[in-house]
C-alpha cells in the first residue's frame, strides 16, 4: 500500500475512534475544510507537516509524526485509549470525577514513593554493596 493511503487510513481511524464526522474535525481545525480532510483520508492528497500538526492538535490523541507514518507507535496504550474514550463518553460531572480521581492518585503516588535512606544506593541497596 502506498504511503499516502496509509496516512489517510491513520487519519480516518483516529477521527472515527473519537466518533467525529469530517465536519466536526474540520471545525476543530483553524483552516482545513471537510473536503480537504476527506481527500487526505482517501489518499487523494497527502497532507504536509503543518496540516498534520493542525490535525494532531485537533484530534488530541495522536501526534503529527504518527499521522504521517513517521512513528509507528500509537502514542496511547490500549488502556490509555480506553480511559480517554470513557472520559469522552461521559457528561461534565463524570469528567470532573475522573479528573479528581486521577489527581488524587497522582498525589498519593508521589507522597508514598519510598525514599532511599542517606548512605544507600538506589533500590534500598547499601552504597558499598
Amino acid at each position: 500500500m502506498d504511503l499516502t493511503k496509509r496516512i489517510g487510513q491513520r487519519l480516518r481511524a483516529a477521527r472515527q475512534a473519537q466518533g467525529l464526522s469530517l465536519s466536526d474535525l474540520s471545525g476543530r481545525t483553524g483552516s482545513l475544510s471537510k473536503s480537504r480532510i476527506s481527500n487526505y483520508e482517501q489518499g487523494i492528497r497527502r497532507m504536509g507537516l503543518e496540516e498534520a500538526q493542525e490535525l494532531a492538535v485537533a484530534l488530541g490523541t495522536v501526534t503529527a509524526t504518527y499521522l504521517l507514518c513517521l512513528d509507528d507507535k500509537d502514542p496511547l496504550s490500549q488502556d490509555e485509549r480506553h480511559l480517554v474514550d470513557r472520559y469522552r463518553d461521559t457528561d461534565s460531572r463524570g469528567r470532573e470525577t475522573i479528573l479528581k480521581v486521577a489527581e488524587t492518585q497522582a498525589i498519593y503516588r508521589v507522597e508514598n514513593t519510598p525514599k532511599a535512606p542517606d548512605g544507600e544506593g538506589g533500590e534500598g541497596i547499601p552504597a558499598g554493596s
